[in-house]
């Protein structure tokens, strides 16, 4: 079973409003995913109807990952990262950790590039734990931080709630040694992608 590493997962589940709890639970399962299960490809999709990004997203997942329409999609996902991350305002203490975070966005794209995506998928959950604390500094190590992000707005709550569950696909094999497939690896990152890029 690949099972959820955050605290708190059920109280976090039942803050999702209820006519998204059944989407955001089909793709990430409260409990983990039993084993010879993986995330639901089509669970993906209604997920990214629900952030907005479904145009984007359905037209992607049809894309060859070394086309040029991806690779330009990827350079379009980098600017946007890289001007997040600038656009930030810190703390001087923490301008160390803002200059790290943009050294971390080059290899993570060359990890897609190159269709390593259980390490991608690593990468990308450290990237948003610190895109998140520059954007709400010490509140997004709370508990309590995706109920509060929920209730800024609904979105960009289940995006970060998105990005506290990927967790639970980065080991490298279950208990009983199976792994997750690399195209439902992809559906579930592709959704943070295209999220990012469009924020």
């Amino acid at each position: 079973m690949f099972e959820s590493m955050y605290k708190g997962s059920s109280r976090i589940n039942n803050s999702i409003p209820s006519e998204y709890r059944e989407a955001a639970e089909k793709l990430f399962p409260p409990g983990g995913f039993p084993a010879e299960k993986e995330p639901d490809r089509a669970a993906a999709r209604v997920f990214a109807n629900i952030l907005g990004i479904e145009a984007d997203y359905g037209r992607l997942l049809t894309v060859n990952k070394n086309s040029g329409e991806m690779g330009r999609f990827l350079a379009h996902f980098q600017n946007n990262l890289n001007l997040l991350i600038q656009k930030t305002w810190v703390e001087k203490a923490d301008e160390d950790r803002k200059a790290k975070l943009e050294t971390r966005v080059p290899p993570f794209v060359r990890e897609i590039e190159q269709g390593d995506f259980q390490r991608a998928l690593r990468d990308f959950g450290a990237i948003l734990k610190e895109l998140a604390y520059l954007f709400f500094g010490s509140q997004s190590t709370g508990e309590d931080f995706i109920e509060y992000a929920l209730r800024i707005d609904i979105r960009m709550g289940l995006f970060w709630w998105y990005g506290e569950q990927l967790n639970c696909l980065t080991a490298p094999a279950g208990k009983n040694g199976n792994t997750v497939d690399s195209e439902s690896l992809w559906a579930v990152l592709l959704i943070g992608i295209c999220y990012l890029t469009n924020f």
